[in-house]
């Protein structure tokens, strides 16, 4: 049986071979994959590599601060979690490992709409700093329904996805055996059985207690198991929507209002127009449109347009603190990352997701002292060098 100690990660690239070797292979590519071709996927992380970083030397980096203040509220560091709807299926009960790591980190936490534990689970059993993420549906009651729940469990800001206003094409699901509804078939039923430590430590747990994990955040009508046939898929799918739909939950929502999905500085604009708090500058991590920008690309035309007006946020790709130093050089004010706190909870729950927050901690905290930067208000685009565009090979 699969057994691994987080403490043997050197780094969020352990954590990562670590899950693979604990999880199905449909299950792992669910979540390590992109869309298509995976172009996206590949140049989310060349965009890193072209930019460089200006050392600074003979500087006093002896006390160094990660502190940083996000919607007048004071966090240790300058991440957060993104919303990862498949936590609950990677560990027994995810979303509550991320959520109480993300609680003694004092950094936010976001629960996905798709997550298998309950807002109000999350809230009464964890707290912290929680933020829900919401997929606006074109049956836009059932969306207001849970916005009103987040309201009444009392999250803070409200995370609306605005990326996916179709199916993506993931076509290595097909090829693995992954649907939704899960089905199981020949091929993914031996891969379980050939990770018995899943198996046993999240399905046969769930098993054992509530059942097959559901949708939990899902309208009662809706809440199926994750092997049933959906009845929620046409009221869910959301291409009919509009800005306007964006100001009603404005006008609904007393807490921050944050669009995540945002790639382009006219869109941030809109964003704002329609009461925004914050922007998420993302592409869904290159899993959804395979010809998006990169976000780390697009970030300084959008901070240049709305960052004296808006809290500028983005994700996708981040792997290493220095990728999260980037970021803010380039003027964003929080960045969430989501795969690499999953593996840690795959690894190892709540042990292995803090796991995966130090090495960010400390890769962060090294990175400044090279820049000669004591607290993060001191990273600005001076510290910026492009270089050229790394070439992108044809395979992963």
């Amino acid at each position: 049986m699969f057994k691994s100690n987080p403490d043997d990660a050197q780094n969020v690239h352990d954590l990562r071979e670590m899950a693979k070797k604990r999880l199905p292979k449909w299950l792992f590519e669910f979540v390590d994959r992109g869309t298509e071709d995976e172009v996206a996927l590949r140049n989310n992380r060349a965009a890193f590599e072209r930019i460089k970083l200006k050392t600074q030397v003979l500087v006093d980096v002896s006390k160094r601060d990660q502190e940083t203040t996000l919607f007048g509220k004071r966090h240790d560091m300058p991440i957060g979690i993104a919303p990862t709807g498949a936590a609950g299926m990677l560990s027994y009960k995810g979303e509550l490992s991320l959520a109480r790591a993300a609680k003694a980190a004092n950094i936010p936490f976001t629960l996905a709409t798709g997550s298998t534990t309950s807002m109000e689970d999350v809230a009464k059993q964890v707290g912290g700093t929680l933020w829900f993420q919401l997929y606006m549906w074109s049956d836009v009651r059932l969306s207001h329904m849970l916005v009103e729940r987040a309201k009444n469990a009392g999250f803070e800001a409200l995370v609306v996805t605005v990326d996916g206003p179709v199916n993506t094409n993931r076509e290595y699901n097909t090829r693995n055996g992954f649907t939704v509804p899960f089905r199981y078939n020949s091929k993914n039923t031996l891969d379980v059985l050939k990770h018995p430590g899943w198996m046993l430590g999240v399905l046969g747990r769930y098993l054992l207690t509530t059942g097959m994990p559901r949708r939990e955040n899902y309208p009662t009508e809706l809440k199926e198991r994750y092997t049933q046939v959906s009845a929620a898929e046409r009221k869910t799918r959301n291409d009919s929507l509009s800005w306007d739909d964006l100001q009603v939950l404005r006008d609904m929502w007393p807490g921050k209002l944050i669009v995540k999905g945002i790639l382009t500085p006219q869109d941030a604009e809109r964003a704002i127009a329609k009461g925004a708090d914050g922007i998420v500058v993302s592409n869904h991590g290159g899993r959804n449109f395979d010809s998006s920008m990169a976000p780390i690309a697009v970030l300084p035309s959008i901070v240049d347009a709305v960052g004296h007006r808006t809290t500028v946020i983005v994700d996708s790709g981040f792997r290493r603190g220095s990728d999260v130093v980037k970021a803010l050089a380039l003027g964003a004010k929080l960045v969430l990352v989501g795969r690499s706190t999953l593996w840690g909870a795959t690894v190892a729950e709540d042990v292995g997701v803090a796991r995966a927050i130090q090495f960010y901690r400390e890769e962060i905290s090294r990175t400044m002292a090279y820049l000669g930067c004591r607290n993060v208000s001191e990273l600005n685009r001076n510290l910026i060098e492009y270089t050229e565009t790394p070439h992108l090979p044809l395979s992963m």
